[in-house]
């Protein structure tokens, strides 16, 4: 008997979903009750496609950088709290250079605590350790721990929002421009694009990939210190796929009248990082909706081919060098996103390089490639570089040579 109610409770749960499907084309993959994500990602790949109701979205491969869907992505609209991904961007760039420790304590000023929207309630004078302003950004989107952090980096937060301008411009972000470090503001002056949001996304995630260790947190108290005494506050996050979605990883929410609902979802699955925007999406749950379609719809095209490129290579033949030889290593991996269900096992890899080389060669100049082709067209190639520095030989270089030789 209890089945039975199931199945019935599950088709008429259906029944609904469909109902409300008419904003919707027929390739939409729909999270219905009872079916694995095994089976979602099938139905995407069979329908061919995704439709989503935001009007702005991309869907980008992280490691390769390549786009796999896209709807107008170069359309400047307002961010909302989606800017803090390049807040945390800049972030994590001084604790890499060292500008900055985790363990540092940052002291609210009364401007970062002036901040509404979404906040995690510092009190003016209240002192946090850099570690707990991440999460408050990157978990409960705090406007006043963004702007304490800004403070603390840049002394100002207008000093700070002048950085992360020189940081877009420098991540080749040329359709945004921010005026707060938090998306709070109105004004017409802060906007990015979709694409552009998936640019600062995958630069955060692939440089940082520590920044999972905030954003996969659902929930986790805080304790704030003031004069008044401590009290605990616990941070919930804002991005629901945590629990909605088996593979979600992150990365940031944002939503405000002007801006309407936008998120930057990111997803692990078979090695695969992917990254769907959406931007001005009418309410919340199309918002997500909207983002695990796309994500689906990824997972199920995608094939990606790694090649590490960890062996080593033969030294090179050097001639008239101090030494005879030199040695080359590859500048990086490979990686090849296959979207239209290629064999990748077909892939195939060719290591070019001059028989030998002139002195004198320098330390990171390239001295070959390696090309890799799939059914007979080049795809990609990685350069390979000298490991070494090879100064042409002097005559005295010469004599010396001939005195080993001889004795």
């Amino acid at each position: 008997m209890k089945r039975t109610i199931h199945r019935l409770m599950s088709v008429l749960l259906g029944i609904a979903v469909m109902a409300g499907a008419s904003r919707y084309s027929p390739g939409i993959v729909f999270a219905t009750e009872g079916e694995t994500q095994e089976v979602q990602e099938e139905r995407a790949q069979r329908t061919g496609g995704v439709e989503i109701a935001a009007p702005s979205a991309i869907l980008m491969e992280a490691s390769t950088g390549q786009v796999i869907f896209e709807k107008e992505p170069q359309v400047r609209r307002s961010p909302a709290s989606i800017t803090k991904i390049m807040t945390l961007l800049l972030i994590f760039d001084h604790l890499e250079a060292g500008k900055i420790r985790l363990t540092d304590e940052v002291t609210t000023s009364a401007h970062a605590k002036s901040m509404g929207g979404s906040q995690v309630f510092l009190e003016e004078g209240e002192i946090q350790t850099v570690d707990t302003l991440i999460k408050c950004i990157a978990v409960a989107s705090g406007n006043d721990a963004s702007v304490a952090m800004a403070e603390h980096i840049a002394g100002t937060e207008e000093e700070f929002v002048a950085m992360m301008n020189r940081k877009a411009e420098s991540l080749g972000m040329t359709d945004t421009h921010f005026e707060d470090c938090c998306g709070l503001t109105g004004s017409d002056q802060h906007y990015t694009t979709a694409r552009d949001v998936a640019v600062m996304s995958r630069a955060l995630i692939t440089e940082y990939p520590e920044i999972y260790q905030y954003t996969k947190i659902w929930m986790e108290d805080i304790t704030h210190t003031t004069r008044q005494g401590s009290s605990q506050f616990t941070l919930s996050s804002t991005n629901k796929l945590l629990k909605q979605y088996p593979y979600a990883t992150g990365l940031k929410t944002g939503s405000t009248d002007k801006a309407k609902y936008c998120l930057s979802a990111t997803a692990n699955k078979d090695g695969i990082d992917l990254i769907a925007v959406v931007m001005a999406a009418p309410d919340y749950k199309v918002r997500f909706q909207d983002a695990m379609d796309l994500l689906n719809y990824g997972f199920a095209v995608s094939s990606l081919y790694t090649d590490e490129n960890k062996e080593a290579l033969s030294a090179r033949t050097v001639t008239g060098g101090v030494r005879d030889t030199a040695a080359i290593v590859y500048k990086e991996a490979f990686r090849y996103l296959d979207t239209e269900g290629n064999d990748m096992t077909q892939i195939q890899k060719e290591v070019k390089l001059p028989q030998e080389v002139e002195a004198p060669v320098r330390e990171g100049e390239i001295a070959g490639r390696a090309v890799y082709t799939l059914n007979g067209q080049e795809i990609g190639s990685v350069d390979i570089l000298f490991a070494e520095t090879v100064e042409k030989a002097t005559y005295r270089d010469y004599v010396k040579k001939v005195f080993r030789i001889f004795f």
